[in-house]
């Protein structure tokens, strides 16, 4: 049993739920639903009403209750209707071996498992004389209830993820107990007599408060297993070398100093995890044992000198910085800092996290394929951003928070924080903090610097798989479930699981088969040797209005697909599938992944792959807007179908425009882009326009905007042009679609054509044909510098032309005084283009050669809410920064410095492998 319980999750089972079930007696409950009682197991958690259907039975005396040993009923009650149900429990089932009472099959809006209400136990239930097995897992225990202490048979107690502070002294008392998992608790301290539990061979005690563990731990004799990891411990006492029987010791993520000499000379040892703690010194003996590991020590670093309680009353406040830039550096000093970024992004560097100063580079990147590592079923939730240097080692973890907007979370689905580290991309532990309804925090720890990103995913089960074997469940759908038999592999090795989910009315519409059904998809990878050594058991419910009773075999097939190949094979003729009332189960040797489907068509592997497609197609409308005082400044825009509504709601008060396009289809992360044609083009130099086209790379979660400024080499004095913008897959040829090639391709089913919306430049009335800058004489003007990006004269020409009437209140904020605000009116009375430009560069040449005036023109231009100008600046700045570090480059009048951004070392990694 303790093999099979390794890794439990919410909605997991125990060993004995993998045995074979066989065929659901229903029962009727008198309440509608059938419960289900399968021979000596009855499974109460899967569906509402649990506890209902349990007293139903226990007041009908049915004769079946008498041979069951295993139950499994949800916590998601009512506390009242549990209680009186779990009282029940001793004097109908007399023979329960197995009771399974968890919450966590129920999702909270932030896609966390919710936990079930259970408080505590009746006494009555210590009358279960033959319980083995107790498992309490996500509930809301603060104390272990005192019935559980009375059961003399239990072998495995489980009570992770509750809000348990201490374990009593007479835990200890229990006779035969061999399995004790009490992980993601509060646990400050542990009961001496602990060390009494002589039968003990697994316990884990991970993700808790212990800063000291007894040393009565060394009296577990027979303890193979130990996992303390994710506490607060300095130090372990010297009994831990008495653990004769001990295979696998697991500390990671605490605060070590030192460890006993001793563990090196443990006989059974087999893995030794040391990883990221404080460890800066060990004996050669663990240093070179290859069981033993040690990334995250600072090993072989000098220790900070001691600090007297003298010298601690005058270490200054951490400081705390507030940089504005999207693009900056600062410096962290060992005294720490908290550091908040423009661009939503918290960093907390903790007192001693560097033993010297050291200079921090930070930098948002947009999202592109390039840059950004997403899986086929991944969202995105933020831009990329960069820390440098990269690789640089902290002696204490860096806490790094990442903003982000809320998702309609989907079911099964998580947040994490993913960073690139060795050329690969991983998933770091995330935390979500709530700020406000829509902003939220992803925080994680880390101890090197690269990229990072948010990405929202399936949820994500994993485990280590020992040669014993184990058995791994999906906590979001409890019916999925991989067996592994004892010698299946000779190291341990890491597996994964994702399941995903796809609607049935989206199938029924793509096939036109109301009957036709499918299961989970499950996707499964691991690590090590590509093949297991024994066959690996894999179980999947039947696809929904399916039962192992009434299904036709010949419409069920199981297809297989290996990534990154698109293509599904139907495999069903080449494996076993054995059928209960509601699973199907199959064996494997390798992993990839697996599809039930239930329909009469043929080809269903060609059905397969569209409805794959499909589950990571969004459905999207295209829109192009002008501004009403401004119709040369075009707003296009990629929306999800159902925003479109509320967002052309919220612009057209500001712009108007054609209706929006018809709803075309964009994987998430897939590049179109627009091309402007008939007489239009666009009107300024941007680092996202190529020839002439402007390049959009799609996230469902991101806001795919541009707002861009057009012009016409055609003569609008005489009549007003009207032209078009249209939409095109994927990123900009060498030659662009014209016109007549696009409108042969709007029927193709790979047509790079996906809409074309009309844009129209008005007529010039007398008073704008005299042009921008007509008469003006100003000195040559550049406002900034060429490393950080500067302002040239043409420049500040376009943006005058973009403030009109707005242009007094971005004076105002500029600092100009009221008093040179009207002079300026009454100087250029009937002239709207020459008050702008005269206060524009009368201000610019103010501020020739002080710092931070660009910076201070676009905090001005957002204050005014003109963020379609600051953004225009900002895209004006960068494209300069470009060819001011390309220049330097070429004519090798720079060294590459990895340090710094814009080397060839802060460059976007290679194109990430999905």
């Amino acid at each position: 049993m303790a093999a099979a319980l390794e890794g439990l999750e919410p909605g997991e089972a125990t060993a004995e739920d993998a045995a074979e079930r066989p065929a659901v007696q229903a029962v009727g409950s008198g309440i509608g639903t059938p419960s289900l009682l399968a021979g000596n197991q009855l499974n109460l958690d899967l569906y509402p009403g649990g506890c209902r259907r349990l007293l139903h039975l226990c007041a009908q005396q049915h004769l079946q209750l008498l041979q069951v040993e295993f139950l499994r009923l949800s916590t998601h009650e009512d506390p009242q209707l549990l209680e009186d149900t779990l009282a029940q429990v001793p004097w109908s089932l007399l023979r329960l071996r197995s009771l399974v009472l968890k919450g966590g099959q129920s999702r909270g809006a932030l896609g966390a498992c919710l936990h079930g209400t259970l408080t505590t136990l009746p006494a009555g239930l210590s009358g279960l004389t033959r319980l083995a097995h107790l498992d309490l897992s996500f509930n809301k225990l603060e104390t272990l209830p005192a019935c559980v202490l009375k059961l003399r048979s239990l072998d495995a107690l489980l009570l992770s993820h509750n809000r348990l502070s201490e374990l009593p002294e007479a835990l200890g008392t229990l006779p035969t107990l061999t399995f004790l998992i009490v992980t993601h608790n509060y646990l400050q301290r542990l009961p001496t007599a602990l060390g009494s539990l002589s039968t003990l061979q697994r316990l884990d005690l991970s993700e808790n408060r212990l800063d000291t563990i007894p040393p009565e731990i060394g009296g577990l004799s027979s303890l193979i297993e130990l996992n303390l990891a994710s506490n607060r411990l300095q130090s372990l006492p010297a009994s831990v070398v008495g653990l004769r029987s001990l295979r696998l010791l697991v500390l990671h993520s605490n605060i070590l100093t030192s460890v006993p000499a001793g563990l090196a000379h443990l006989p059974m040892l087999t893995r030794l995890d040391l990883r990221d703690n404080q460890l800066r010194d060990l004996p050669a003996e663990l240093l070179d044992a290859p069981f033993v590991r040690l990334q995250g020590n600072p090993l072989g670093k000098v220790s900070p000198p001691p600090v007297s309680p003298a010298d601690t009353l005058q270490v200054p406040e951490m400081p705390r910085l507030f940089l504005t830039s999207d693009l900056d550096s600062f410096l962290v000093t060992p005294n720490g800092c908290s550091v908040t970024l423009a661009c939503g992004v918290r960093l907390q560097f903790p007192a001693g996290a560097t033993t010297t100063p050291i200079t921090i580079h930070y930098r948002l990147w947009l999202p592109e394929p390039g840059l950004v590592s997403l899986g086929p079923h991944d969202f995105l939730l933020s831009g990329v951003l960069e820390l440098q240097p990269h690789g640089v080692s902290f002696q204490q973890d860096v806490s790094l928070c990442l903003l982000f907007v809320p998702p309609r979370f989907r079911h099964c689905r998580e947040v994490v924080i993913r960073t690139r580290s060795d050329n690969s991309w991983s998933d770091l532990e995330t935390h979500l903090e709530e700020e406000a309804p829509k902003r939220l925090w992803a925080r994680c720890q880390v101890l090197h610097f690269s990229w990072f990103l948010v990405v929202l995913r399936p949820a994500s089960n994993a485990c280590l798989v020992p040669p014993e074997g184990t058995l791994l469940c999906s906590s979001g759908h409890p019916g999925v479930k991989v067996i592994f038999p004892p010698g299946a592999t000779e190291e341990p090795r890491h597996v994964s699981m994702q399941v995903v989910r796809m609607a049935g009315r989206e199938l029924r519409a793509l096939l036109g088969e109301p009957e036709a059904s499918v299961s989970p998809l499950l996707c499964l990878s691991q690590s090590g040797p590509p093949s297991f050594l024994q066959p690996v058991t894999v179980q999947l419910p039947l696809p929904p209005g399916v039962t192992g009773f009434s299904l036709d075999r010949a419409c069920l097939h199981l297809l297989y697909q290996a990534p990154p190949a698109d293509t599904w094979d139907d495999i069903t003729t080449q494996v076993a599938l054995e059928l209960t009332h509601l699973y199907a189960r199959f064996q494997v040797t390798h992993f990839s992944w697996y599809w039930l489907w239930y329909t009469t068509k043929t080809c269903v592997g060609d059905l397969a792959r569209k409805a794959w497609e499909r589950l990571r197609l969004h459905q999207v409308n295209l829109i192009a807007l002008q501004r009403r005082r401004d119709p040369e400044q075009v707003l296009l825009q990629c929306l999800p179908r159902k925003k479109v509504d509320a967002t052309l709601r919220r612009l057209l008060e500001r712009y108007r425009g054609p209706e929006p396009s018809d709803t075309v289809e964009l994987f998430e992360g897939e590049k179109f882009f627009a091309a402007f044609e008939r007489g239009i083009s666009v009107d300024a130099d941007r680092p996202d326009c190529v020839s002439g086209r402007i390049c959009f790379v799609f996230y469902s979660h991101l806001k795919n905007v541009k707002e861009v400024y057009i012009t016409t080499a055609l003569d609008r004095e005489a009549q007003a042009v009207r032209g078009q913008v249209s939409f095109y897959r994927g990123s900009v040829p060498s030659e662009v679609p014209q016109e007549a090639e696009a409108a042969r391709q709007r029927k193709g089913t790979d047509a790079l054509w996906m809409a074309t919306l009309p844009v129209k430049l008005p007529r010039l009335r007398g008073s704008e044909r005299r042009g921008r800058g007509a008469g003006l004489s100003l000195l040559p003007l550049n406002l900034g510098d060429a490393e950080t990006g500067f302002l040239t004269q043409s420049n500040l020409l376009s943006v005058a032309g973009r403030l009109g009437s707005d242009w007094q209140a971005v004076a105002l904020n500029l600092g100009m005084p009221y008093r040179e605000l009207q002079r300026i009116r009454h100087d250029f009375r009937d002239d709207l283009d020459g008050q702008i430009r005269h206060m524009l560069f009368s201000w610019a040449e103010r501020q020739a050669g002080q710092p931070g005036a660009v910076g201070l023109l676009i905090q001005a231009l957002e204050q005014s809410d003109r963020q379609d100008v600051a953004e225009e600046v900002r895209a004006i700045l960068e494209l300069g920064r470009h060819k001011y570090q390309d220049s330097i480059r070429r004519t090798g009048l720079a060294h590459e410095d990895p340090t710094l951004p814009g080397s060839s070392a802060s460059q976007p990694p290679e194109p990430a492998q999905a």
